[in-house]
């Protein structure tokens, strides 16, 4: 981990020569909800492939660019796709992005994604606010020598996602009368999908929702010292007695038609911490 500093620091610095302002919030967007960059005031954005010591994304549906600009009256830097562990990426690389952001001075970070719902009472298209999760991934990103620059040894994870923005979306999803719920994301390595024995065991475990990303973001982000708020589109029902093959065109579609809600929840969470 001793060698992350300077990455960043690079990284940072190649983002600064095109926007040199402090964002408030960074913004990860996963499969099928890069719609929301668009309500960016776009200002500057560089493809990954731009940014040193950032990797491709490969994944399908994910666009692979920073964007940096204005939303909600905020200065914030969005990534346009994530990486995943399945895409052959280590989780400090994975999450070099997170620290980024960090680094150049967010203080809150938004996560989302698509996830497979378990809990029998979500169906698809809802969106579930992440109140807590699981990582069954197998890896952790802060295994290694820490380095006390970026967060202490031992971070504590009694409350990764900030519960008072949690009641804050779902106050805001009753407003606007969208479905949402808070509930439980697992994290599993992927890129297979479950087999029913699997759901039911992390439905026994007590997760809502399951997917193959985000978490190790938001370990590295409690880790660096960021409030986070997290949302999942409900794109398939994983219910193992009722189980149908997954249809990825399909769970691609159901993300790009929810995203709207989400889109809704986030900019609202975002004009609530901007008024206060």
């Amino acid at each position: 981990m001793l060698d992350l500093f300077q990455k960043i620091e690079e990284a940072v610095a190649a983002i600064q020569e095109k926007w040199d302002k402090t964002p408030k919030v960074g913004i990860i967007l996963g499969t099928g909800l890069g719609g929301l960059v668009e309500e960016i005031e776009e200002e500057a954005s560089l493809e990954y492939e731009e940014i040193p010591n950032f990797p491709s994304s490969t994944a399908t549906s994910h666009r692979g660019r920073l964007v940096c600009g204005t939303l909600c009256g905020l200065p914030v830097v969005a990534m346009e796709g994530r990486f995943h562990m399945y895409e052959g990426y280590s989780l400090k690389q994975i999450t070099l992005p997170v620290r980024v952001m960090k680094a150049m001075g967010a203080e809150l970070l938004v996560v989302s994604n698509a996830a497979g719902g378990m809990n029998p009472y979500f169906n698809c298209g809802d969106i579930m606010v992440i109140e807590d999760h699981i990582n069954l991934m197998g890896d952790n990103p802060l295994i290694g020598i820490n380095d006390d620059r970026l967060g202490p040894r031992f971070p504590d994870m009694c409350e990764p996602y900030d519960l008072g923005l949690v009641d804050v979306a779902l106050e805001i999803a009753r407003k606007e009368n969208i479905v949402a719920n808070k509930g439980v994301f697992v994290a599993v390595a992927g890129p297979n999908l479950e087999t029913r024995a699997e759901y039911r065991f992390l439905r026994t475990i007590g997760a809502d929702a399951v997917g193959m990303s985000t978490v190790p973001e938001v370990i590295t982000a409690v880790h660096a010292g960021l409030r986070v708020i997290g949302m999942s589109i409900i794109t398939d029902q994983c219910l193992p007695d009722a189980l149908k093959p997954a249809n990825v065109e399909e769970i691609i579609a159901i993300a790009n038609k929810a995203e709207p809600k989400l889109r809704t929840l986030v900019k609202g969470v975002l004009q609530h911490i901007s008024s206060n």
